[in-house]
C-alpha cells in the first residue's frame, strides 16, 4: 500500500506519542510501588506488626538521616564509599576488557587460560577478601581492590565471548586487504563489541558495590559498610537500614549514570 509522507509523518507521531504514554505509565506505576512499600512499612512498624527495633521505619530512618546531614557525620562515610566503588568499578572494567584483548590476540593463550577461568569466574570472590586485606594491609587499596577483583573475571569472560562473536566475514575481508591483527582489534572486533562492553559497565556497577562493601565490613572504619556493621554491634538497625537505603539511592544514581553514557556513546557511534 503505497502511502504519502505526510501520513508516514503522522504515524510517527503517533508512535511517538504511544511511545510517550507508555513511559509514563510505567514511571506511575514505579511511584505507585513505591509509595506502597513505604507506607506499609510505616504502618506495620507504627502498629507494630512487625518489631520496629529491627525492621525500624521509613520516619525513624528519614529522622536519622537528616541528623546526620545536619552534623554533616554522613558526608565523610559517603564519600569513602563512593571514590572507593568508582575506583574498583574503574579498575576492574578496564582490567577485565584489556585481559579480554589479551585474550583475543593469543588464542592458543586463551586456550590454556580457558578453565581457569571458569574456576577462578565460579569461586566467590568475597571469599578472598582476608587475603587481600593480608597482602595490601588494611586500608583503602585492599577495599578498591575487593571492588575490582569482583569484576574482573566475569568483564574478561563477557567481553571475550563478545570478541569471540564477531562476523568473521569481516575479519576476511580486512585480511584481504593486508590488515594486520591490530587494525582488525581497532576496525572490526572492538567497535562490533561495543554494546557489550558498555552493557558490563551496568552490571560490574553492582559488582563494585558489593566488594567495597565486603571490604569495609571486614577492615574499615570509615564508609557505609562500616556503619552498618557498627549498627549491628550497637544493635541500631535504624543505622542499618539507613546506610542501606543510602547505598541502595547511590547504586541507583551511579547505573542511571552509566545508563546516559551508554546510550549518548551508542547515539554518537551510529
Amino acid at each position: 500500500m503505497n502511502t504519502t509522507p505526510k501520513q508516514d509523518q503522522q504515524r510517527f507521531e503517533h508512535h511517538l506519542k504511544q511511545l510517550q504514554k507508555e513511559k509514563k505509565h510505567v514511571w506511575a506505576w514505579q511511584f505507585v510501588i513505591f509509595i506502597v512499600f513505604f507506607s506499609i512499612w510505616e504502618l506495620s512498624s507504627q502498629l507494630q506488626w512487625i518489631d520496629p527495633l529491627l525492621f525500624s521505619s521509613p520516619s525513624s530512618i528519614a529522622d536519622l538521616l537528616f541528623q546526620k546531614v545536619s552534623d554533616g557525620s554522613i558526608f565523610l562515610h559517603l564519600r569513602v564509599t563512593l571514590l572507593e566503588t568508582i575506583a574498583g568499578f574503574i579498575i576492574g572494567t578496564f582490567i577485565g576488557i584489556f585481559l579480554a584483548a589479551v585474550l583475543w590476540w593469543s588464542p592458543r593463550f586463551s586456550k590454556i587460560i580457558d578453565p581457569y577461568l571458569v574456576i577462578l569466574n565460579a569461586m566467590p570472590k568475597v571469599a578472598l577478601g582476608p587475603i587481600i586485606i593480608v597482602a595490601l594491609g588494611p586500608g583503602y587499596v585492599s577495599i578498591i581492590a575487593m571492588g575490582a577483583i569482583i569484576s574482573v573475571i566475569i568483564t574478561t569472560i563477557v567481553v571475550y565471548s563478545a570478541f569471540q562473536g564477531v562476523d568473521e566475514n569481516y575479519l576476511k575481508v580486512l585480511n584481504s586487504f593486508g590488515a594486520s591483527r591490530y587494525q582488525c582489534f581497532n576496525e572490526a572486533v572492538l567497535p562490533a563489541s561495543f554494546s557489550t562492553i558498555i552493557s558490563t559497565f551496568k552490571v560490574n556497577v553492582g559488582l563494585s558495590w558489593v566488594g567495597v562493601i565486603v571490604g569495609e565490613f571486614l577492615v574499615s572504619q570509615k564508609g557505609l559498610g562500616y556503619l552498618i556493621i557498627y549498627g549491628f554491634q550497637v544493635f541500631d538497625f535504624t543505622l542499618v537500614l539507613s546506610s542501606l537505603m543510602l547505598i541502595a539511592l547511590c547504586a541507583a544514581i551511579m547505573y542511571q549514570a552509566v545508563d546516559r553514557l551508554e546510550r549518548k556513546l551508542i547515539k554518537n557511534s551510529k
